[in-house]
Formats: C-alpha cells, sequence, structure tokens
C-alpha cells in the first residue's frame, strides 16, 4: 500500500477513498490533465479540451504497456512521462480507438519511443477517404490540421500498422484487453477496450460525456444498437473519449441522447415537414432534448442543426438546404471542440 501511495503522489493523485474490490477503485476523483487510477495497473487521464486532446488510458501488464489512444502529437508527449513516473516497462502499443486527429495523429511519436499503433481494419478505410494527402495526391485532414497546430509540424501521419477485423487480445493471466469493433458509431472504424476481469470499458467517441458528439463521420442510427452492444458487456465503470469517466449509466444516457434526436426529427419527417421547416426547428428540438435532464448535458446549439440534419439525411436521403455550409459549420465546431483552431 505505502508503494501504491507514493506512485499516488507521483502522479498527482489523491490517497484512495473507496475500494468496490481488491483490484476496483470506484470513485472518480481525476481532473483534466490528471493520472486517474481506476484499479491496479490500469489508468485514465482527462484530456484538455483546451488544447485539443482527446482522453487516455493505459494498462501496464506484466512486460510492456498498452496505451488507448494516440492522441494529438502534444498530447503524447505530455502522456509519456506521466505513463514514466508509474512504470519503467516499455510502451509497446498504442490503440487508435478511430481515425479522428485527436485519437491517432500523435502515432508517430508512440512508434519513437517504441510502440506500434493498433487499429481496427475499418480506420484504415476510413483514413483512404479523408487523409488524401497520406494516400493520394491532394491535401487531406491532415494537412488541413497542421495548418492550425504547431505541434503537428515537427510530426507526420503514421496510418496504424497492426490490424485487427473484429477481435484482437492482450493477455498476460493477470490483465486482459480486448480490443472489439461491436459496431458502425461515432465512424465506421471504431473499436472500444474492454477489460473484462476488472469490467472496465475504454470506449474512445463511441460515448462521450458531454456536448461532444460529431456525427459527420458515422451513422446515427447504427450508433444506437452499437450501444446496445457496448452495453451487454456489463461494464461498472465506463471511460469515454471526451469528459470525465462514469459508470454505465453514460452508455444509457448516449443512448438516450440519440434516441430522442431521432424521434424529435422523426416526428418533424411523420408530419411531412419540409427540408426548411426541420432545419429551422432547431430551438424547438433543442428545447426539448435540454428539458431531459438525463441528456440535457449532450445538446449544443453549435452542433445540434448538424446532428439533424445527419438523422434527416438517414431518414429521407435528403439534406438541408444550404447543406454544405450546414456541414462545413458542424465540421468547424468539432474542429474548435477538438483543437485544430488552437495551438498544440
Amino acid at each position: 500500500m505505502c508503494q501504491i501511495s507514493r506512485r499516488e503522489l507521483l502522479i498527482g493523485g489523491a490517497a484512495l477513498l473507496g475500494v468496490a474490490s481488491e483490484n476496483l477503485i470506484v470513485p472518480a476523483r481525476a481532473q483534466v490533465d490528471q493520472v486517474d487510477r481506476v484499479a491496479n495497473d490500469i489508468y485514465f487521464h482527462q484530456g484538455n479540451l483546451g488544447r485539443g486532446h482527446c482522453n487516455n488510458g493505459w494498462v501496464v501488464f506484466e512486460d510492456y504497456v498498452l496505451v488507448i489512444d494516440a492522441n494529438y502529437p502534444s498530447g503524447a508527449r505530455e502522456i509519456i512521462p506521466k505513463i514514466r513516473a508509474i512504470t519503467d516497462k516499455p510502451i509497446r502499443f498504442a490503440f487508435d480507438t478511430h481515425h479522428h486527429g485527436d485519437h491517432l495523429y500523435g502515432n508517430q511519436v508512440w512508434v519513437e519511443n517504441g510502440a506500434t499503433p493498433v487499429a481496427h481494419t475499418g480506420v484504415i478505410d476510413e483514413m483512404k477517404k479523408y487523409e488524401t494527402g497520406y494516400y493520394a495526391s491532394a491535401p487531406g485532414r491532415w494537412e488541413e490540421s497542421a495548418k492550425r497546430r504547431d505541434d503537428m509540424k515537427d510530426s507526420r501521419l503514421k496510418p496504424p500498422s497492426l490490424l485487427f477485423p473484429r477481435e484482437l487480445v492482450f493477455d498476460d493471466g493477470k490483465h486482459r484487453v480486448e480490443l472489439i469493433h461491436i459496431g458502425v458509431a461515432h465512424t465506421h472504424g471504431d473499436a472500444v477496450a474492454w477489460l473484462p476481469n476488472e469490467k472496465i470499458l475504454f470506449t474512445g467517441d463511441a460515448c462521450v460525456n458531454g456536448a461532444f458528439n460529431f456525427v459527420g463521420d458515422g451513422n446515427v442510427e447504427k450508433w444506437i444498437p452499437t450501444l446496445d452492444a457496448a452495453k451487454k458487456l456489463g461494464a461498472q465503470i465506463v471511460c469515454p473519449g471526451h469528459g470525465p469517466r462514469s459508470d454505465q449509466t453514460m452508455l444509457d444516457d448516449q443512448q438516450s441522447f440519440f434516441r430522442a434526436l431521432r424521434e424529435q426529427v422523426g416526428a418533424q419527417v411523420k408530419g411531412k415537414k419540409t427540408p426548411e421547416q426541420v432545419r429551422d426547428s432547431v430551438d424547438q428540438i433543442f428545447g426539448a432534448i435540454t428539458a431531459n435532464k438525463q441528456i440535457q448535458r449532450y445538446a449544443n446549439r453549435g452542433s445540434l442543426r448538424a446532428q439533424m440534419e445527419k438523422v434527416y439525411e438517414e431518414m429521407t436521403g435528403k439534406k438541408f438546404p444550404a447543406a454544405a455550409k450546414t456541414a462545413r459549420e458542424h465540421r468547424n465546431f468539432h474542429a474548435h471542440q477538438h483543437g485544430l483552431d488552437l495551438v498544440g
């Protein structure tokens, strides 16, 4: 116990307040940019969205460390010394939960520190669509982001090289981590990290804790049953891609937000409203969602119209008038929320 307390001090944690079992530490006390020891050898780090950083996790196995999400380069460089304060075991793997820059663009930093980037095969499929500067000739999202982030100027895009189509398991007899593609959600290449022994789930952006849902690269209709699959795992602790960690109720809340969004837009479609009328009902739908205390934290006026448009397009095959502008506004909102208009 003295050794644990010394490590907690090294990484800025507080003394343990409660233990649900021999290994599981339930209270969520960590603040942004602080290390949160979730269970023995298992850590969660809530990223600073002001710098565009996603949340990270890592698991200390007997012979190596597995990191969950590569972050931006600046996020990766921030996490490495925090891992080193805990263990001197080599960092061998960095798991990209999906292809977005705030979860993958730090891959090169991890490679330089001895790690292999790991992802679902769908991540490469998505990158081939959006990272045209790497896979084709026209500038893509990396180049767009590099114009805005200083931390990317001395790095380069590094796609994951260890790929799995469905599931990849790390197991040293003490800890087991299952990387699983459970369905389409935030993107078409999402995967989660499931720790069945401790019942801890790292979701990436398939589940977040706040108004951070970018739906432009995913499918809201499919997202809902994907969250059902996540719930069936039986997690007691859920570590999201953004926002503070919580318990399994976060999966319910995230799912309920999407259900409410589809119900609200669906009512407009059933009422034979025109695309213009649905588009202009944003205040009405925002009011209905924020009136529900369970899901009100997921609604933001800056992104709701584009979320509505995505659902409307899934239901009807049609876009809102001035769709390009709406989509661009949503991309800009997502960029702002993930630090793309800020330095790293």
